[in-house]
């Protein structure tokens, strides 16, 4: 494991540390996701491009493949609470399965109207 992995402290929570494996004191939850589609050549793919936005409101840019971007957007729209570690540029996915409690605090609430 790196140096710094598993060290995750209060920004998200009290025991955390514990449920979190690898996660690097860097961990934050995602508050937006952006991506645009840059269109290719007939045939091509094209690329996509992704902006991250976490909790203390920093941003994080990837480059997903298509199939990439097919499980991101699943996982958005999957009620799930996500992390970006930017320390090893991982999107975290908790509550695939049942709720944590320390992922309460980090749920998105509802679109503003």
């Amino acid at each position: 494991m790196r140096p710094g992995a598993n060290q995750l402290r209060p920004a998200l929570g009290r025991g955390l540390l514990d449920v979190m494996p690898g996660a690097s004191e860097q961990t934050r939850p995602v508050k937006i996701i952006n991506a645009n589609w840059v269109a290719g050549p007939d045939g091509d793919h094209g690329r996509f491009e992704v902006m991250i936005v976490t909790e203390d409101d920093r941003q994080h840019l990837a480059a997903p493949s298509p199939a990439a971007m097919t499980a991101l957007i699943a996982l958005t729209q999957a009620g799930t609470v996500l992390l970006w570690d930017p320390a090893d540029r991982t999107l975290i996915a908790a509550n695939l399965v049942g709720t944590m409690p320390w992922t309460e605090r980090a749920r998105p609430g509802p679109p503003p109207r």
